[in-house]
């Protein structure tokens, strides 16, 4: 079957329906004729800076509907859009760059490479573009953070065909509407609103995250899809009852959450408030070679869990890459099913792989007897405190579940007895009771995972797609300690 060109794709959806509205971000709305046109003029304008099929182009745009309309303008010429936080560090965005090489950056003023500036308004023709299929619809960045950066490759083309497969996999309605609550520099909200775009529904984009203003939008849209992360749940859960309560979501169909692993006790409240029916989660790598998905009615089944392998293959494997019985902890392995296409390439790195073609997400977790997935962290983060392994994880778990704590990061500072002893840093709005703090995680935790410091702030330790740098938090306090 020939592939649908997505300049195809919005043509027909434009065609159907000209004045729906198809992306939204604020007071600025473009309708599906108008984003079709314009993306058609700014993709000639982009072609003028010398993007062709194959080229990346960067965008470093904040959330809103230019963001959109650069994407969209990158895949009518064969392009592929590389989004990057428009709040990246000069030496990450250049460490970035270097790797992915792109014709074009949007948004970002970079010296010596080709720039379009944010509010650049085309005059070229708005007539529609010869149809083209890219051979990679995106390209997030990742591992900035921990050293050099890689780019992730997409092998799947920029075409109608693979909007709708995520589209069905992840029970979006089409031409229904769609939140999308996290930063459109990450893959997960970047993938979901492609999906949502192109198979006709109408994509409202949050310029930031606020849990308030998620409620007031999902009953202002009808909003029927979203997808969040555990920090967002967090902070909506930590909104009064009676806001929280007085919102009306009952348009929400799917609610899926997925990037971190999320506290089983507000995975709990959240199904007792929506109903299980309507929760989903998703465990996946940006490289997409294997992915679990579980509903919330499943999950009161098996708790905690983010559910069997629905796509591609998983295995959990000791230090000595051997199979670790059900129930054990260990390393989490991914490979596609043998015979399928690659997901991915890297730019600027290589993956760490063991016989058979299985790669390594950095994840620890363990398979139990029925085959059911469960993560315990991140393996760079894990605390070795007395010759016991310490999952942060687990931690920042049950210090949030206590009212006074909006976020936490917990890390493991030198020490000469031990080895290494757990700090917990935790923002909160009031001054922090240690007393009280420790009594609350004395109920939760074995006595060895109990923090020996605290740290309190005020800003919050996770950014808007809930991700955490522990590894730059320790970094900080050692430094501070020298």
């Amino acid at each position: 079957m020939t592939p649908t060109p997505l300049t195809d794709r919005l043509a027909e959806l434009a065609t159907a329906d000209p004045d729906r509205p198809a992306v939204t971000c604020g007071p600025d709305t473009l309708t599906r004729g108008q984003l079709d046109r314009h993306t058609n003029a700014l993709a000639r304008a982009y072609a003028e800076n010398g993007v062709t099929a194959g080229d990346l182009v960067t965008i470093g745009l904040p959330n809103g509907v230019e963001f959109v309309c650069a994407a969209v303008a990158a895949w009518k010429l064969g392009a592929t859009p590389q989004p990057v936080s428009h709040r990246l560090p000069p030496a990450e965005l250049t460490a970035v760059l270097d790797v992915a090489d792109p014709s074009l950056v949007v948004g970002l003023d970079i010296p010596g490479r080709p720039v379009v500036p944010p509010g650049h308004r085309p005059d070229q023709s708005d007539a529609p573009l010869p149809p083209v299929v890219g051979p990679s619809w995106k390209a997030p960045a990742s591992g900035g953070s921990t050293g050099r950066p890689k780019v992730i490759m997409s092998t799947q083309p920029s075409c109608g065909e693979v909007m709708d497969e995520y589209a069905m996999a992840f029970a979006m309605p089409p031409d229904g509407v769609h939140l999308v609550a996290g930063p459109l520099s990450h893959n997960g909200p970047f993938m979901m609103a492609a999906a949502a775009l192109f198979t006709g529904s109408h994509v409202v984009v949050m310029p930031r995250f606020d849990p308030a203003e998620l409620l007031r939008l999902i009953e202002a849209y009808c909003v029927q899809w979203t997808f969040l992360v555990p920090t967002m749940m967090h902070r909506v859960w930590r909104l009064p009852e009676a806001v929280r309560e007085g919102a009306d979501v009952s348009s929400l169909q799917v609610v899926l959450h997925g990037a971190s692993p999320c506290a089983p006790w507000l995975k709990r409240a959240w199904l007792n408030w929506l109903g299980p029916q309507r929760v989903f989660e998703l465990y996946a790598s940006t490289e997409a070679q294997a992915a679990c998905l579980i509903s919330g009615t499943e999950w009161l089944e098996h708790p905690g869990s983010v559910g069997r392998v629905a796509r591609g293959e998983i295995r959990v494997l000791d230090a000595e890459h051997r199979d670790v019985p059900p129930d054990h902890v260990g390393e989490i392995w991914m490979r596609r099913t043998p015979g399928t296409p690659e997901t991915y390439r890297y730019l600027g790195a290589q993956p760490t792989t063991v016989d058979g073609g299985w790669e390594s997400t950095g994840d620890m977790g363990w398979i139990d007897p029925e085959g059911y997935v469960h993560l315990a962290d991140r393996k760079p983060d894990m605390i070795l405190v007395g010759g016991a392994n310490v999952f942060p994880a687990e931690i920042e778990t049950a210090l949030d579940e206590h009212p006074s704590v909006q976020s936490s990061c917990v890390i493991g500072l030198p020490d000469e007895e031990y080895g290494n002893v757990v700090h917990a840093v935790v923002q909160t709005e009031s001054p922090l009771d240690e007393a009280e703090l420790l009594d609350h995680l004395r109920q939760r935790l074995a006595a060895y995972k109990l923090p020996r410091s605290f740290e309190r702030v005020e800003q919050p330790l996770r950014d808007d797609a809930g991700k955490v740098r522990r590894a730059q938090v320790r970094a900080q306090r050692l430094t501070r300690a020298q």
